[in-house]
Formats: C-alpha cells, sequence, structure tokens
C-alpha cells in the first residue's frame, strides 16, 4: 500500500463509529443499546405518615425500568423539585448502562455538590441504575457486585425503657426474637433520654425555655450505670450499642466513653456531632470503646479521615445521603482497607428500596459490620412487592434479579404525602437557658 492510499485509511477508519460500536456491543453481550426514556418521580407515605420519594426511570427496553429511593424526611419537596425539574430533563436519552460516568456527571452538574439534596437526587438515579443492570443481567445487584461475601445481613435491634428494669426487659424480648445485636436506648425524651431535666424544673432564665432541658453531665452520669445494671442482668452474650445522637461536647463525649469501657459495647454512635469529629483522636487515646458515627454525613472529607486514621469502628452512613449504591460501595473497600466496617443507617423513615440498596453491598462486601433493623407495616408489603425480611436478626433479600423490589404505583398513589408541618423540620432539643442541642 502506497504512504497516501494507507494515510486514506486511517482518515477513513473513523467514518463508521456509531455502526462499529453498536456491533462491538452486540458481540460483547448480545444486547442491544439501551437509552433513558423517562424518569418518574413517586412519592407516597405508605400510609403511615412516612415521606418516601422513589425515582422511576424506563428504558427503551419494553418493560424494562429500575426503581431508586431518593429519601429526605426533612426536605422532601426540595429533592422533588430537584429531580423532576433538573435531572429528569438531563437524563433522558442517556445510557442506563453508564452507571459509574452518570454518577460522576450528576455528581457535577450541579457545579456545587457534596449538599444532602443532590446526594438524594444521586441516591434515586444510582440505585434505579443498578437495578436495571441487574434485571438486564438476570442476576441480583450483589451477584454484580461481586457475590455474597456471607449468607445474610446481620442486624440490631431497637430497645429501651423509662426506667433500668424496663430497659432488661426489652433487651431481653430482642433475644427472644432471635437478635444478638440490640441498641438500648434510656428514659424519656428520645434520644438524650437519661440526661434531661423535667419540663419547668431547674434553674432557668425568667421567662425562658421551659420544656425538657438536656444536661451534657448528668447524661455522662446516668448512662453508665444503665449499662452496668443491663449487664448485670443479661451478661455479655448480647451485643449492645447506644445512640448519643451527637448531644456531647468533646471533653463529655471523651469521659462517657471511657466510664463505658468496661461494659464492652459493639459501639457507642454518633457520640459526637460532624463537626467535632477532631475530638476522636482525643477519645481514642483514653478508652477502647467502639465507635460509629456518620449518620448525618453526606461528603466524603467527613468520613475519610476517621476511616483512614483508624479513629472509629463503625461508619453510620445513609445510603441514600451519600449517594447511593456506588458511592457506599467504595466507602466499604475504604472501611475494609483500613479495618474499619460498615453500619449504613437504615432505621426510622427510611424506605424498602433504601435498605435493600445497603443489602446488597453489605452481603457483598467485607468490609461490612452491621445494619440496622427496620420493619415496615402490612400496606407496605402490599404496596412494594419484595420488601427484605428480618428472621432472627438476619435481614433476607428475596434473590430476584436487580434490587428484587417493584412498587404498585396505583396503591402508593392512595397513600399521598401528608401535610409538611413546618417544613418538615427536625426536632430540636434544648438546654435549661434554652440554647439548641445538635441532633
Amino acid at each position: 500500500m502506497r504512504r497516501r492510499d494507507f494515510s486514506k485509511a486511517l482518515l477513513a477508519g473513523p467514518a463508521m463509529p456509531a455502526a462499529a460500536a453498536q456491533e462491538y456491543q452486540r458481540r460483547v453481550n448480545g444486547l442491544p443499546p439501551l437509552t433513558i426514556k423517562d424518569a418518574k418521580v413517586i412519592t407516597t407515605s405508605g400510609g403511615r405518615g412516612y415521606r418516601w420519594i422513589f425515582l422511576k426511570i424506563t428504558t427503551s427496553e419494553p418493560g424494562l425500568y429500575g426503581i431508586g429511593s431518593a429519601g429526605n424526611h426533612y426536605q422532601t419537596m426540595a429533592v422533588v423539585a430537584a429531580l423532576e425539574k433538573h435531572l429528569a430533563p438531563w437524563l433522558i436519552g442517556k445510557d442506563p448502562d453508564r452507571i459509574e460516568d452518570l454518577w460522576q456527571s450528576a455528581h457535577v452538574r450541579t457545579y456545587w455538590r457534596n449538599g444532602p439534596i443532590n446526594n438524594n437526587v444521586l441516591s434515586g438515579l444510582d440505585m434505579a441504575l443498578w437495578d436495571i443492570k441487574g434485571k438486564r443481567a438476570g442476576m441480583p445487584v450483589y451477584e454484580l457486585l461481586g457475590g455474597k461475601a456471607r449468607d445474610a445481613v446481620p442486624c440490631y435491634d431497637h430497645a429501651g425503657g423509662a426506667d433500668k428494669e424496663s430497659a432488661v426487659e426489652s433487651v431481653r424480648k430482642s433475644m427472644e426474637r432471635g437478635f444478638r445485636h440490640i441498641r438500648v436506648q434510656f428514659g424519656e425524651g428520645g434520644y438524650g433520654g437519661g440526661g434531661f431535666i423535667r419540663a419547668g424544673q431547674g434553674n432557668r432564665p425568667e421567662g425562658g425555655y421551659k420544656g425538657l432541658a438536656f444536661d451534657e453531665e448528668l447524661y455522662v452520669h446516668t448512662i453508665p450505670g444503665v449499662f452496668e445494671y443491663v449487664r448485670s442482668k443479661v451478661g455479655y452474650e448480647p451485643k449492645l450499642c447506644h445512640d448519643v445522637h451527637s448531644h456531647l461536647s468533646g471533653i463529655n463525649a471523651v469521659e462517657l466513653a471511657r466510664r463505658l469501657q468496661p461494659y464492652q459495647l459493639l459501639f457507642v454512635e454518633d457520640i459526637l456531632p460532624p463537626e467535632q469529629i477532631q475530638w476522636f483522636r482525643n477519645l481514642r487515646q483514653v478508652s477502647t470503646t467502639p465507635q460509629a458515627v456518620g449518620e448525618v454525613f453526606t461528603h466524603p472529607f467527613e468520613y475519610l479521615p476517621l476511616i483512614t486514621e483508624r479513629l472509629i469502628d463503625y461508619v453510620r452512613c445513609r445510603v441514600s445521603a451519600i449517594g447511593g449504591i456506588t458511592a457506599a460501595r467504595k466507602v466499604a473497600v475504604l472501611c475494609e482497607i483500613f479495618g474499619c466496617k460498615t453500619a449504613f443507617q437504615e432505621g426510622g423513615e427510611n424506605d424498602p428500596v433504601n435498605q435493600l440498596a445497603a443489602y446488597h453491598v453489605d452481603i457483598s462486601s467485607t468490609g461490612f459490620g452491621i445494619q440496622e433493623e427496620n420493619g415496615f407495616p402490612p400496606v407496605v408489603h402490599e404496596m412494594m412487592p419484595g420488601v427484605a425480611e428480618i428472621r432472627k436478626g438476619y435481614l433476607y433479600g428475596n434473590g430476584k434479579p436487580g434490587l428484587g423490589i417493584d412498587i404498585n404505583e396505583p396503591l402508593a398513589a392512595k397513600y399521598p404525602l401528608g401535610e409538611i408541618r413546618d417544613g418538615g423540620a427536625y426536632r430540636t432539643d434544648r438546654t435549661l437557658d434554652g440554647a439548641v442541642v445538635k441532633p
């Protein structure tokens, strides 16, 4: 071939990129190329005051769609608007097989990133894409992530009581139901129970706050005694944990961890607010009480130093709050490398899609530690066929392709979102002088 003809051949090479790419894909996987045809937002109260947001992505293959969770109980309508007005128009026509590329593109599409709203949007997109890929492959998502690394996913139960005796009884009931891992809360006032001064009592400013008032020193004094009593009655067979819910300042967090050490907890959860994570270095120096943190984390730089410096033992991120399966599996790998474990936050107002997304990461990861339990009322099982089941302390998926869950849209529509009071604000605790306590 003459040099001129050779040059012409090189220039002619890219003349058929679309056809060549299509033929390559057909030969590689035997499947035609896909495009996203629609992205629909589905909201429902689930029949019990939930504020659930799902994204349903429909593809060019008839009958092939995926469902993802974009749940945000406290800023629900902001997420709905971001999905409907910003993400959905951008998605149409794109290739749903390119999960990583779409995740990265959607992450920077907003220019400002790593906020909770955009992470919820990413999660809805990401879970739906993994659901599609699993259905198309005819496999559960965990098979695409490397297959099972365990037989089922152990969960921790929720127990507690207004006094020590009722707390012990609650723990025993959890054990009878087959739970080995049990979180124990105490006293009135919800999170921070054991540290509240009753309404109207205590030395307060004139004309000021009169409700339940949180006191750090009272809490630090009370909670170790609760666990001493519980351990004296149930022994050390159950693996107990406790949620501080970020109510403590640095030095009191260090002191509580030190005092809890003799009772060998599985972990203490969120002993510090995310603004004070530097205190974990001090805490590590004086206590071996395991630490779990991250329920309100949304930025990788919040959990990255804690994992890589081995300052915590469990990462408590919520899968839908950090960007879905793609983000969660990267956190799990990071945990595996640095000897930390995952304990994804899947209780409370979380939905069954988010629970299953965490399940698929958990069951395929050697960086897994524990998952929070969550049960749903009967109407949700009817509304969302494929809801995971918890039996004797273990979470089980159903082995169906994709995430393994669907949604009955007409039934979901019968339970619309209720009135969002006060903008959906999270309840705020206060001190005797009326100052806000961080949740």
